[in-house]
C-alpha cells in the first residue's frame, strides 16, 4: 500500500550525491534515479563523474556530472548553484564522499589526520552549508550523510584513529544540524554502515589477519553488499520517512551488537 501510494517516489526531485563516481555513490545515484530522480553526480574524479552520470541517461533518467572537492568551500557552492541552474532545485544532498588512512596513531603526519579530516567531516559540514539556504528557502529538504560503525566503536585490528574520529564527528554534526534546521522543514539523518565490499576495503578483505577479524565479529558472517544500502538512502530520502531527523541508523551485519 505505502509503495502503491508513491511515498518511496523521488518523482519531481533533485538530488546531489557526493562520491557519486564510483563505489557506494554509485549506488545510491542509481537508486535515486530508478526512484524518479533527476540526480546530480558530483565526485573529485569528473571522468567517474561523467561515466556514471552518462550511463543514467541511457536509461532514461535525468542527471549531470559535476566536479566537486569536498575540502573546497567555493567547490561546494558552485556544486549547489550547478544544480539550481539544471534543475531549478535540491531536495535530497547525500553526503557519500569519504576517505581513509590506515595508520598508527604514534606514526600519523599532521597532514595525515588533516586530510581525512577535511573531507570526512569539514566536507560534510560545507556541503551542508552550501545547500542550507536554498533548503531553508524552500521550507524542505532531506539531508543524508554517510557515517560509519567507526563513529559508534574503535575498529580493529587496523589502525584509523582519524577516520574514527572522523565519523563521530558526522554523527554528532548530523544531530546538531537536524535541531537546527528542523525548523525549516529540512532532516538530517545519518547512515552508518559496517564493512562493505567496496574499493575502500579493499586491502583490508585482502589481508587475511584483517578481514578474519572482520568477519569472525560480524554475526552475519560476511560483508555488506552495497546495493544493500540502497533502499536505506530512498527511505531517508523521500516521504516515508518524513518524521525522521537526527537518527543514525546502523547497517553494519550486527557488528556492533557484541
Amino acid at each position: 500500500m505505502l509503495a502503491g501510494n508513491g511515498v518511496f517516489r523521488l518523482d519531481g526531485r533533485v538530488a546531489i550525491v557526493t562520491g557519486g563516481g564510483r563505489g557506494l555513490g554509485e549506488v545510491f545515484c542509481r537508486t535515486f534515479a530508478d526512484a524518479g530522480a533527476a540526480v546530480v553526480v558530483a565526485d573529485v574524479l569528473l571522468a567517474n563523474a561523467e561515466r556514471v552520470a552518462d550511463s543514467l541517461v541511457s536509461g532514461g533518467a535525468r542527471a549531470v556530472p559535476v566536479h566537486l572537492d569536498v575540502r573546497s568551500t567555493a567547490s561546494a557552492n558552485a556544486m549547489v548553484a550547478r544544480t539550481i541552474a539544471e534543475f531549478g532545485q535540491v531536495d535530497v544532498l547525500m553526503n557519500n564522499a569519504g576517505i581513509v588512512i590506515n595508520t598508527p596513531a604514534e606514526e600519523m603526519t599532521d597532514a595525515q589526520w588533516e586530510d581525512v579530516l577535511a573531507v570526512d567531516l569539514t566536507g560534510v559540514f560545507k556541503c551542508c552549508r552550501a545547500v542550507a539556504p536554498h533548503m531553508i528557502a524552500r521550507k524542505r529538504g532531506s539531508i543524508i550523510n554517510i557515517g560509519s560503525m567507526s563513529g559508534v566503536v574503535s575498529n580493529h585490528p587496523q589502525p584509523q584513529c582519524s577516520y574514527n574520529a572522523a565519523k563521530a564527528g558526522v554523527i554528532m554534526l548530523s544531530k546538531s544540524l537536524a535541531g537546527e534546521w528542523a525548523q525549516y522543514g529540512i532532516r538530517v539523518n545519518t547512515i552508518s554502515p559496517g564493512y562493505m565490499e567496496t574499493e575502500m576495503t579493499l586491502r583490508g578483505r585482502q589481508n587475511p589477519r584483517e578481514n578474519d577479524v572482520w568477519i569472525e565479529n560480524t554475526p552475519m558472517k560476511r560483508c555488506g553488499r552495497p546495493e544493500e544500502l540502497g533502499p536505506l538512502a530512498l527511505y531517508l530520502a523521500s516521504d516515508a520517512s518524513s518524521f525522521m531527523t537526527g537518527a543514525n541508523i546502523l547497517i553494519d551485519g550486527g557488528y556492533t551488537i557484541w
